[in-house]
């Protein structure tokens, strides 16, 4: 008789540093996206999310790919970033800064692209398979994790068909299957909608996060007349605030303003 080593996994400890990765990945990217705005640049970033793959989905992935157990790290998508963009257009550009990163703080092992070669059922993302070191208490790991970039429409369909495919379980009915492809390519056409209106809607955010930051250092120095007792000033200028608050140019002044004020009455600026 043959003795066969039985090959058993702690999945808890096994996934630790693929949790870590997952963490790190969308500080990263979120840090991007903050780094830009507050340059007052667009963002192609619109936001970013992140998940670890269930012990049943790896095994499955394993099986599919014909990897056995004792190599299950070779999945390649355990850790999964996904970063989500409003334009088509953006999708291009979020993958050129990951690129930018290739040799630095990762490596890019494969990249996919189902945007231009979209797939049968209609899926639409581009998918970037990556190496991604981590430090942990036994040294350096070097883990594989996908980044998915795609635009808010695919992203909405992709939720859709993933939860069609999993009550289905992957046996699509031929009906449910060409309205899903349908559904897919008007998602598509939304997309090239808002491509064509994108300066727009563009200028229209850029005035919002304008208006934005000018309401928050308004109600900074606010703050900073009513803490050192000039209350019934702070209170006037929140009277105006709120007459001027859909108003840039008004805004602006007030800000200009509020600003003198505190520097003529000795209070100061501190930010």
């Amino acid at each position: 008789m043959v003795n066969r080593r039985v090959h058993t996994i702690d999945w808890d400890r096994f996934l630790l540093p693929y949790e870590q990765a997952v963490e790190e990945l969308k500080v990263k990217f979120r840090s991007i996206r903050n780094e830009l705005k507050r340059k007052e640049e667009y963002s192609p970033i619109e936001f970013v999310t992140g998940r670890l793959k269930k012990v049943s989905s790896i095994l499955d992935k394993a099986a599919r790919l014909g990897i056995p157990l004792e190599r299950v790290e070779e999945v390649p998508d355990i850790a999964g970033i996904r970063i989500m963009c409003q334009f088509v257009d953006d999708i291009d550009r979020v993958v050129q800064l990951i690129r930018q990163r290739d040799g630095r703080d990762m490596e890019i092992v494969e990249e996919r692209d189902y945007i231009r070669h979209q797939k049968d059922s209609g899926y639409r993302s581009y998918h970037m398979i990556i190496r991604y070191p981590i430090q942990t208490a036994e040294g350096e790991k070097k883990l594989l994790a996908e980044i998915q970039v795609r635009t808010l429409a695919m992203n909405f369909w992709a939720t859709i068909e993933h939860s069609l495919n999993y009550k289905y379980k992957g046996n699509l009915p031929p009906q449910v299957r060409e309205r899903l492809r349908a559904a897919a390519e008007a998602a598509f056409q939304l997309d090239r909608e808002m491509s064509e209106i994108r300066e727009e809607i563009k200028q229209a955010q850029r005035l919002f996060e304008r208006k934005s930051n000018l309401v928050s250092s308004i109600l900074r120095d606010l703050e900073q007349l009513e803490s050192s007792g000039q209350v019934e000033m702070a209170t006037a200028f929140q009277e105006r605030l709120h007459e001027v608050a859909g108003d840039f140019e008004g805004l602006r002044q007030l800000a200009e303003e509020v600003k003198e004020w505190l520097v003529q009455s000795g209070t100061g600026i501190t930010h």
